[in-house]
């Protein structure tokens, strides 16, 4: 831990109140993260998370705003405090939260009650009435993914082009009925929920934005990699009752899209030869996962009850 022990104590000594800390003061827990560099700092009998970001992912977050919806979500009552934040480094010190088990896929199976707690926390946020900066619009940002990659060394799995132009009529369903925004995660990766085993907490607002909610569902269900029975505890938690076909079948549509865009995100860190992990094996099993859902019989079936509303 001694390699990343100066850069977290010279990062958090410019929050508020830890001015004065040493190296010698602090006890650092590296955590996960894909692209940023996160650790639990124990230093002065408090407990904090020192966040700095990745290499190269300026180019794709504002760090102006993830800061803003962060402090958001604090109010709305799902994250922790953030202490100090700065916009141009990316640098984020936040309140450490006590008790929590961060989720892994694993985890949503083995911890009773998980999918249901991470259902009430994202209908919290959608509907805390707070506002966040940022409108995350998903083909625009395939679109932006797509011109980006097209500045660096990199290719595409066969027949993606494909699959979006394929996608042409979840387009016209979602804009036949388009949903009220609400402020969204919008990268609801297992390892963003905390769980204390009675509520659910959310963390990371990098992507962050105004959104239709059931991205965040869908794209949830996902990344756990959640089966029939966690998708109906979900959503009967998030909606309170069972889903009527339009609501199911938008979680459906977003469940092949959030794989269609990740697979780009993926694309640009293997570009970027980010060390994380595999990200070309990253980007391929998603692009896999998008063409089977959306070539499964059912989903033209999702698509129509989008579409009929």
């Amino acid at each position: 831990m001694t390699e990343h022990l100066h850069t977290v104590v010279a990062a958090l000594r410019q929050a508020p109140g830890f001015e004065g800390a040493t190296a010698e003061d602090c006890t650092l827990t590296r955590l996960g993260g894909l692209t940023n560099l996160v650790h639990l700092v124990e230093v002065a009998g408090q407990r904090v998370i020192v966040r700095i970001p990745g290499e190269g992912t300026e180019e794709y977050i504002d760090r102006a705003v993830e800061a803003t919806n962060a402090k958001a979500a604090h109010r709305a009552g799902v994250s922790a405090r953030v202490i100090w934040a700065d916009a141009g480094s990316g640098v984020m010190v936040s309140e450490a939260i006590d008790g929590i088990e961060t989720m892994t896929p694993a985890l949503f199976k083995s911890r009773a009650g998980s999918p249901a707690r991470a259902g009430k926390a994202l209908a919290k946020l959608h509907n805390s009435g707070k506002t966040f900066e940022f409108r995350f619009e998903l083909f625009a940002m395939i679109d932006d993914y797509l011109k980006l990659l097209s500045t660096k060394d990199a290719t595409l799995p066969d027949g993606y082009h494909d699959i979006v132009n394929a996608a042409e009529p979840v387009k016209e369903a979602l804009a036949a009925h388009p949903a009220p925004l609400a402020p969204c995660h919008c990268d609801p990766l297992c390892e963003n929920f905390l769980d204390d085993g009675d509520k659910m907490w959310i963390v990371d607002w990098e992507y962050s934005g105004m959104n239709d909610p059931l991205w965040d569902v869908g794209d949830l269900s996902v990344e756990a990699g959640m089966d029939a029975a966690q998708d109906r505890e979900l959503m009967r938690a998030y909606f309170g009752a069972d889903p009527t076909p339009a609501e199911e079948g938008r979680v459906v549509i977003y469940k092949a899209m959030c794989d269609l865009l990740w697979t780009l995100w993926g694309l640009i860190q293997h570009a970027d030869n980010n060390p994380a992990e595999d990200f070309w094996a990253y980007a391929t099993e998603r692009f896999g996962r998008c063409k089977a859902l959306m070539n499964d019989p059912a989903f033209a079936g999702h698509v129509a009850a989008v579409k009929a509303g």
